[in-house]
């Protein structure tokens, strides 16, 4: 590695970890750097990934409990299932190709972007402690959450928030703690697994995770201190989505020619 390699690493890593912790899909940043920068097979990149998602997620996490925006309590359950279905999600990283879920996942975007455009008022309300919800509708909801976070992690953050927003009716803030804490405890599971099996670069996810820690940690600051949170979480999150929209369908193309 050339010592631009590092900058170019702990920076990217930086934006992701601040992504991540307002928004989602950080990974299409981090995994872009630990493959096409870093040379790393997909498989090992997944593993590696984690070290530095855990380590933003456990930064951010803390900034959001210490400032009551994490009710465990209330969010426990939800915590638990996710978590369930990520360590089934976890498992079939191991051993299947990821490729197919990211053929399904690119869909997926284009169907949230247009939930998030519709209404943009459904994502800017206060996080609602009276509405409750049968856990015949719940458990599925969070188990194939955690299973695909689990599995492939790029993205499950936005759809994570908009199953808290619109279905759970927690403001964008509180949904983004909650998320912290579930990404944060699969993910230390997923290290554990995927070090079991040789699918980790403990020096380069150490590297990927100075970066995003930091960008996570700062992040969550902002967040729990700002009166405008919710409003810019919401910017950030169309921002990410139509920017991995544009560069799945390869859109950007269009004007390169």
């Amino acid at each position: 590695m050339e010592w631009y390699h590092y900058l170019i690493a702990i920076a990217g890593s930086a934006l992701a970890g601040a992504i991540n912790t307002l928004a989602g899909n950080g990974s299409a940043i981090t995994l872009t750097i630990l493959t096409e920068l870093l040379g790393l097979p997909g498989n090992m990149a997944n593993g590696t990934n984690r070290i530095g998602i855990f380590t933003q997620s456990a930064a951010s996490t803390y900034v959001f409990y210490r400032s009551g925006r994490l009710n465990l309590s209330q969010s426990g359950k939800g915590i638990a299932i996710t978590t369930l279905g990520a360590l089934v999600g976890i498992w079939v990283a191991t051993i299947v190709s990821s490729e197919q879920f990211r053929e399904v996942f690119r869909y997926l975007l284009v169907v949230m972007l247009l939930v998030m455009l519709v209404k943009p008022e459904r994502w800017l309300h206060e996080t609602d402690t009276t509405r409750h919800f049968s856990p015949w509708i719940t458990t599925p909801v969070f188990l194939a959450l955690g299973f695909y976070g689990g599995f492939i992690q790029m993205g499950m953050g936005i759809f994570f928030l908009a199953a808290m927003v619109l279905g759970a009716r927690y403001s964008l803030t509180d949904s983004n703690a909650v998320k912290s804490a579930v990404v944060g405890l699969y993910n230390f599971l997923a290290i554990l697994i995927f070090a079991w099996n040789g699918q980790v670069d403990w020096k380069l996810g150490a590297l990927m995770a100075i970066g995003q820690t930091a960008g996570g940690y700062f992040t969550a600051r902002f967040a729990t201190t700002s009166p405008k949170a919710n409003v810019w979480a919401h910017r950030l999150l169309i921002a990410v989505v139509t920017i991995a929209v544009v560069k799945m369908f390869n859109l950007h193309t269009i004007f390169l020619r």
